[in-house]
């Protein structure tokens, strides 16, 4: 299971996109991939689907691989995060730099 969900801020740290900050839009576990809003786009060709949908190009946001992104804190930047337990028992993703939750 993948440490990033969906609505995380995350920061791209390979490829053409590198240095970018965007929200991830889905997360795909199986594939190991995620999508992130603006951020590896393509042109794809759209074809007319009744009154909704018209023809045309479109930028469609593509998948990449988990290892190409890292979650954002708020008070560190960049961080790989651990795990912890609260009070409750209930578990949590925490920021390894400065130990809070994410």
């Amino acid at each position: 299971m993948p440490s990033i969900r969906e609505g995380d801020r995350v920061m791209v740290i390979s490829g053409k996109d590198l240095g970018r900050e965007s929200r991830v839009a889905r997360v795909l576990p199986r594939q190991g991939k995620v999508i992130v809003e603006g951020i590896n786009t393509a042109k794809r060709h759209q074809k007319a689907r009744g009154r909704e949908l018209q023809a045309g190009i479109v930028d469609k946001d593509m998948p990449i691989d988990l290892s190409n992104v890292m979650l954002i804190c708020e008070d560190c930047g960049p961080i790989r995060t651990g795990t912890g337990l609260s009070e409750t028992g209930r578990k949590f993703r925490r920021c390894t730099k400065c130990h809070g939750e994410v």
